[in-house]
């Protein structure tokens, strides 16, 4: 469900997605480039990232 609910903040704003996912590090200063370049590779690489990292956060 977290999942999901990531994937529909990285369609409204990129970043975001990706900080909740990875945090700081070089997939988030790359997806800020990415939305910078062009909003749509931001997503894709927002929904990539989210679907490829596994949390990394206790449940």
């Amino acid at each position: 469900m977290m999942d999901f609910i990531r994937i529909v903040i990285a369609i409204l704003l990129p970043p975001l997605g990706v900080f909740l996912q990875v945090g700081f590090g070089k997939h988030f200063w790359l997806n800020i480039l990415l939305t910078i370049l062009g909003y749509i590779p931001g997503i894709v690489h927002a929904v990539w990232i989210i679907a490829k990292t596994p949390d990394h956060r206790p449940a």
